[in-house]
C-alpha cells in the first residue's frame, strides 16, 4: 500500500509510547484480479509501447466494471454515529469520492469527524484497488473549488497484494466497532508494534498510553467530557437520531444489537468511559458483560476483561489533509488488528471539543494532535452495522 512514514521517533512523553524506528451480504470480490486472467496471472494486463492511451482506457475499465465492488468494500468503514458521510462517482479514469455534509452531526462543525469517516472509506476504496491487482493512484483534494471532492482514486502500476493486505481485505466483513467489556488476554505477539507501522505508513501515529500517571489522567479526561456530553441537548439529539429500534430496517445509524446499556455504577479499572447511546431507552441488546458472575454484575462493574491496550492516533496537523490521513491510518490499523480477531472501542466523544482535545495533548504531551482514543483487546465478533448499498451512496 502506497504511503510515506514520518521520519524521526516521538517525544518522551510520560507514560507515552511512541511507534519504533467479504462482503459476501454486499458484492462478491472478483475471483480474478483481471477478467479472462487466472489470480496471479497478469499477462492480460500488458499493453504494447505505442498504446499508453489503450493501457489507461484499460484500466478505467476496469474500475468500472467493479465500482459495485469498490464502492461496497469502501462503504464498510467506521464513520461517527454509522453517519456513513460519504458519496462515490465513476469518472471516465477515477472512482471520485465525496463527503456528504447532510450527514455531518452538528457535534462536527467543522467536519472534523466525518474527514475522518471519509478518510476510512478511502482506504478501504484503496484496498479494494489492490484486491485487482494494481496500485492505486490518490489525488486528494484535487480541486479547491469542489471542496466535498476529498479524492480520485484511479488505477496504476499492477502489483499483486501482499499477504498482510489480503488478510485485511478478508477482515472488512467482521471488522466492527467494539463495545462492550472485551474477551480478555494478551494482544498478539508483534501487532501493537505493527499497528504502529501502519499508522506511520499512513502519515500518522499511534501512541500508547500506558497505566499509570498517563492513563489516570486520560480517563479522568474522559469521563469529564462523558459527563457534560450527558447533558448536552444538542449531542443526545444526535443521538437520538442516529440510534436504531430493534425492529428498524434502516441501513444506517447505530442499531440495536449494536449498544451496550448506559453506562456502569463504576467503571472499570482500564477502560474508558464510553458513550451512552442508550439513553434509558431500553435499547440495548448487546450484553456489555456477558462472561463474568452475578457477583461483579452486584457491584455494577461490567463482566468480562477490560481492553489490553490503550492508544491515540495522532496527526502532525490539524488540517482536512491531516483529518483524511488520519481515518486511512484509522481503517489500515482496524483491519490489521481485525485480522488477527482483535477489536478497538472508538472513543470520539472526548474529541469533539477543541478544549478537550487540546487539554489531553497538554495534559499527557503528546506529539501530535490527537483525532482518535482506541482501545484494543481480543473479543467475539459481533454482528456487522448495516451499511447502505452502493447503489445509494453513487451520483
Amino acid at each position: 500500500m502506497p504511503g510515506k512514514g514520518i521520519a524521526g521517533g516521538v517525544g518522551r512523553a510520560v507514560g507515552i509510547e511512541g511507534p519504533p524506528e467479504d462482503l459476501r451480504h454486499l458484492v462478491s470480490r472478483p475471483t480474478a484480479l483481471i477478467t479472462g486472467c487466472e489470480p496471479g496471472d497478469h499477462r492480460g494486463m500488458r499493453q504494447p509501447a505505442d498504446t499508453v492511451a489503450g493501457a489507461v482506457a484499460e484500466k478505467a475499465h476496469v474500475l468500472a466494471e467493479h465500482a459495485q465492488y469498490l464502492i461496497a468494500t469502501a462503504a464498510r468503514a467506521p464513520s461517527v454515529h454509522n453517519t456513513q458521510p460519504w458519496r462515490f462517482r465513476v469518472g471516465q479514469r477515477a472512482v471520485e469520492l465525496w463527503c456528504d455534509p447532510g450527514r455531518k452531526l452538528h457535534t462536527d462543525p467543522i467536519g472534523r469527524e466525518m474527514l475522518i469517516s471519509c478518510g476510512a472509506a478511502l482506504f478501504g476504496l484503496r484496498l479494494a484497488v489492490r484486491s485487482l491487482g494494481y496500485q492505486p493512484v490518490v489525488e486528494r483534494l484535487p480541486d479547491p473549488s469542489q471542496p466535498r471532492l476529498l479524492a480520485c482514486v484511479s488505477a496504476g502500476a499492477t502489483l499483486p497484494m501482499s499477504t498482510l493486505e489480503s488478510q485485511m481485505l478478508a477482515a472488512v466483513p467482521h471488522r466492527h466497532t467494539h463495545r462492550g467489556a472485551f474477551a480478555g488476554g494478551a494482544l498478539p505477539a508483534g501487532l501493537l508494534p505493527g499497528l504502529q507501522t501502519d499508522a506511520l505508513t499512513e502519515g500518522a501515529t499511534l501512541a500508547v498510553v500506558n497505566e499509570g500517571l498517563a492513563y489516570e489522567r486520560l480517563a479522568a479526561i474522559v469521563v469529564t467530557a462523558a459527563r457534560r456530553g450527558d447533558l448536552d441537548p444538542v449531542a443526545q439529539a444526535e443521538i437520538r437520531k442516529w440510534t436504531r429500534e430493534n425492529s428498524s430496517t434502516s441501513r444506517d445509524g447505530v442499531p440495536a444489537t449494536a449498544l451496550t446499556a448506559g453506562p456502569p455504577a463504576r467503571i472499570p479499572h482500564g477502560q474508558l468511559r464510553q458513550r451512552d447511546f442508550d439513553l434509558g431507552r431500553g435499547l440495548a441488546r448487546l450484553p456489555a458483560d456477558a462472561d463474568a458472575g452475578a457477583e461483579q454484575a452486584e457491584a455494577g462493574r461490567p463482566k468480562g476483561a477490560p481492553p489490553a491496550r490503550t492508544a491515540i492516533l495522532l496527526t502532525s496537523g490539524d488540517r482536512r489533509t491531516d483529518w483524511l490521513r488520519a481515518g486511512q491510518a484509522l481503517q489500515r490499523l482496524l483491519l490489521h488488528a481485525a485480522s488477527k480477531w482483535v477489536f478497538a472501542s472508538l472513543h470520539t466523544q472526548p474529541l469533539e471539543d477543541p478544549v478537550t482535545r487540546a487539554l489531553i495533548r497538554d495534559r499527557l504531551s503528546l506529539p501530535g494532535q490527537p483525532q482518535m482514543l482506541l482501545q484494543f483487546g481480543p473479543a467475539a465478533s459481533a454482528a456487522s452495522t448495516p451499511r447502505r448499498p452502493p447503489g445509494e451512496l453513487t451520483s
